[in-house]
């Protein structure tokens, strides 16, 4: 397979950096010439002039997903920082039952990787709603750059290792069990969730309505600062006042001259 030389581990950066907002390591070359040559064999061509050619043409936006699904991260797991959930549970669900009139949830699970987050919003939803599901929308928009994610998650099978860190009564009330080690959601939890592919590179997001919670983690640690600010911006416009973002407990995220406030460990709110 072909190699990469300083001019082109450039041109790959640039690339990566403005279309998916990711900035690469420069020492981690190793890295980066596997998922390169992971690309090459993807659209059939061996050497890198080829590569760029094909990638600079592309109108179908065919290539770009490509690098998507080979450059991201994807890494997850259900009760990931649980406490978050904890958080969201005790706090933020009772304040949006206090204050949306209209009973319409509007929570947003951006870089939703698999669906194992969008998921678990979802069970604690329809748990602490339990009496009254019937009356409020409580659809979860969850999205993610990577097509190849996103299939797993509106498949929603997981595997018993995969579930093994929810409650029993979770895994008894909220999922099928379709093989010895293989469990699916449930209709009425799959329902709940909608899944689309959105960058959080686009210039302006293109919803209608804000959001009352947006969970963003672990995806904004592989911005630069700059980035991070733009999107930190893009968020707080599309964020209720007095609505929520939570971010990875991992990331330094700075928030000053955005309007959000930290109210708690990667709890931010507008």
């Amino acid at each position: 397979m072909d190699t990469i030389n300083e001019n082109q581990f450039k041109e790959i950066y640039d690339y990566i950096r403005n279309n998916f907002g990711v900035s690469l390591k420069r020492d981690d070359r190793r890295i980066l010439t596997n998922k390169y040559n992971k690309f090459l064999e993807a659209i059939g061509v061996d050497n890198f002039k080829e590569a760029y050619t094909k990638v600079a043409n592309d109108t179908t936006g065919e290539y770009k997903r490509i690098i998507a699904d080979i450059i991201t991260v994807n890494y997850t797991f259900f009760m990931r920082e649980s406490q978050h959930f904890s958080y969201f549970k005790n706090e933020v669900l009772p304040y949006l039952k206090d204050v949306v009139k209209d009973k319409d949830l509007r929570i947003w699970c951006a870089a939703c990787s698999s669906g194992e987050e969008a998921y678990t919003l979802a069970m604690i939803i329809e748990e602490f709603f339990i009496n009254e599901n019937l009356f409020w929308d409580k659809k979860i928009l969850a999205t993610d750059i990577s097509s190849k994610v996103l299939e797993k998650a509106i498949n929603g099978i997981y595997t018993l290792k995969d579930i093994e860190a929810l409650p029993i009564n979770w895994r008894f009330n909220y999922f099928n069990k379709i093989s010895e080690n293989d469990f699916a959601i449930r209709k009425e939890i799959k329902d709940n969730v909608i899944y689309r592919r959105f960058n959080l590179m686009e210039e302006k997001f293109p919803f209608k309505k804000k959001f009352q919670v947006i969970f963003c983690r672990n995806a904004m640690m592989y911005f630069d600062s700059v980035t991070q600010k733009k999107v930190l911006k893009k968020f707080y416009d599309n964020t209720e006042k007095g609505g929520y973002l939570f971010v990875g407990h991992s990331e330094a995220i700075n928030v000053e001259g955005t309007g959000y406030k930290c109210v708690k460990p990667a709890v931010y709110r507008k």
